[in-house]
């Protein structure tokens, strides 16, 4: 997991922007499968959406960064 955090804050806004849109699609899945009982891991739910605020930092960061 350490990993993963290391590469998306060395993420381009257009990659980290491509890869949240991503990360949305699966989290509308997983709640569909959540409400029919269908999740193989229920943990992933909360891993995606920590995923999707993590990208949402980066992005914001990356924008103050420029901004000063």
């Amino acid at each position: 997991m350490a990993k993963k955090k290391k590469e998306d804050k060395k993420l381009t806004k257009d990659q980290a922007i491509k890869k949240l849109e991503i990360l949305k699609k699966d989290l509308f899945n997983i709640r569909f499968k959540k409400i029919n009982n269908q999740v193989e891991n229920p943990a992933l739910y909360n891993e995606i959406k920590k995923n999707i605020a993590r990208l949402n930092t980066t992005i914001r960061n990356n924008n103050d960064k420029k901004n000063t």
